[in-house]
């Protein structure tokens, strides 16, 4: 098969997975934040270098504040905690987003999990955390017209290319493949920039029962593509 070099995630369908069974909203972040963990290590397995998931976004600080608290705490423990075991199996973990609103515990554990695993030449695992495509776009222009106003960056130097590199991304390809899991059918403001020739596969399934055959489907599917970029074949 064709494999995705970059495969980006929504993960969608916690809440409903758990209501169906009859067990409250944070039990399904909890199982959810498992399967990131098992997803990792497939996806390394099937020749994917690059997986990104969208885990929290700046428009999810408008759930009940106790949901919200429920799932930083469960941010804390397995995004965080547990992906200090992951970062052993040499993959190199990094976080987008704003980080102003989190609090100083969990900016500590990204910045020592990023920093710990920085030289690691496995999977590329990136967690979209207080991620907003519009705010970063935002903030992007922000330091770009911070640049333009000091001299260090023309006017004329402003392009695509230049402007990418002031994304939350600028180190990373962008996505070949992004998967939304639970049925739902729109981005949600993730990575607008980033997935202009990206092949969108939507699933059904709900994000605590995806699992390794599951991928594998997104994949073939995304195999049997034609990727013309604007180009006649």
């Amino acid at each position: 098969m064709n494999i995705p070099n970059h495969v980006a995630i929504i993960l969608d369908g916690n809440g409903r997975w758990a209501k169906k069974r009859m067990m409250p909203r944070q039990y399904g972040h909890a199982k959810g934040a498992q399967v990131v963990e098992q997803i990792c290590e497939d996806a390394w397995n099937m020749g994917i270098k690059y997986l990104t998931v969208y885990a929290f976004s700046t428009e999810n600080w408008n759930r009940p504040d106790s949901e919200v608290k429920i799932l930083m705490d469960i941010f804390s423990k397995y995004m965080v905690d547990k992906l200090q075991k992951v970062g052993q199996k040499n993959m190199k973990i990094r976080f987008i987003g704003e980080r102003s609103r989190l609090d100083a515990a969990m900016l500590d554990k990204i910045h020592n999990l990023e920093e710990s695993t920085r030289e690691n030449t496995g999977l590329n695992f990136t967690v979209a955390l207080n991620y907003g495509s519009r705010d970063e776009m935002v903030r992007a222009m922000r330091k770009m017209a911070a640049n333009v106003k000091d001299g260090t960056l023309a006017i004329e130097e402003i392009t695509e290319e230049s402007f990418q590199g002031y994304l939350d991304t600028a180190e990373l390809p962008d996505p070949d493949l992004l998967i939304r899991t639970s049925g739902e059918q729109r981005l949600s403001n993730y990575l607008l920039w980033q997935l202009a020739y990206t092949e969108f596969y939507f699933t059904d399934v709900m994000w605590p029962d995806f699992n390794k055959d599951e991928l594998s489907k997104a994949v073939e599917w995304y195999s049997n593509r034609d990727r013309r970029y604007g180009k006649v074949k």
